[in-house]
């Protein structure tokens, strides 16, 4: 059996190549008993781990990981390519083809005679291309916040439906007015921890963030990326303080503490 899976394997290129490696994995006589054991669920966490390390290698500029971790990333592709494949739901090319048709059909002004005056105008035809593509899949009429994934990070899912709220005109007029909502509820926080209502200061910081992630839409800035970037200004700086402090941190006085921050500050 072995020798009949090598073979199927190295008698492919390319990506018949890649769906013959995960076809021999699920072989149900010869195959990784781990990889039958997998679903959709469990391979899940997994997407996601991968997703992140993709964005890490191409943050730090590590192309060597790049290619490592794309394929890696491929590869969770092509093993949900294989279950639905064996539920006879569709396969791998049925994907790349809906891919590609959708890419086309998203893009009239490459693949066709549309011709739009603006950026503006293209991202406008986009949405509305989308939406129409979202009414599509539904016998019922359809929300505006359809097709927002659940699973995002809430930062990046705040983000999306405030753009996509904004789109059909459910949005603040100026930057100020967001600025109005922001300070309004740290004020509602405020109050809410004076009067030691845990559950409603919950609600509130909860309101404050969405504020947040709202101002920052406003000034054209991705709120999970600001945020990203914030995490590894404090991580790198956090590491200095660690390594100039001659002492265990936590024998360190609050004040110590605070003048090794500002040297960390002052360095690259």
């Amino acid at each position: 059996m072995a020798e009949k899976l090598l073979a199927q394997v190295e008698n492919s290129s390319g990506i018949d190549k890649l769906l013959a490696v995960m076809s021999s994995l699920r072989d149900r006589e010869g195959g990784c008993p781990w990889d039958l054991e997998q679903d959709y669920q469990t391979i899940l966490p997994f997407t996601i781990e991968e997703v992140y390390e993709v964005a890490e290698a191409i943050e730090s500029k590590d192309f060597d990981s790049l290619k490592d971790e794309l394929g890696d990333l491929l590869f969770q592709v092509v093993f949900y390519a294989q279950l639905t494949k064996e539920e006879k739901r569709f396969d791998f090319y049925a994907i790349v083809e809906n891919i590609c048709d959708k890419l086309v059909r998203r893009h009239p002004h490459v693949f066709g005679d549309v011709q739009f005056e603006s950026e503006k105008q293209l991202k406008q035809a986009w949405e509305e291309q989308k939406h129409q593509e979202r009414q599509q899949k539904s016998k019922t009429n359809t929300s505006v916040l359809d097709d927002i994934p659940k699973a995002l990070p809430e930062l990046k899912r705040a983000q999306k439906i405030q753009k996509r709220v904004a789109k059909i005109g459910f949005d603040w007029e100026n930057v100020d007015q967001v600025w109005d909502k922001v300070k309004e509820e740290c004020e509602e926080i405020t109050l809410a921890a004076d009067q030691g209502d845990s559950e409603n200061l919950e609600e509130e910081v909860g309101d404050l963030l969405f504020a947040v992630v709202n101002l920052s839409r406003h000034y054209g800035i991705d709120a999970d990326m600001a945020l990203r970037k914030a995490n590894q200004k404090f991580d790198s700086r956090f590491r200095k303080v660690e390594t100039f402090s001659e002492k265990p941190l936590n024998q360190s006085t609050l004040e110590e503490l605070e003048l090794l921050w500002q040297r960390a500050k002052k360095t690259r």
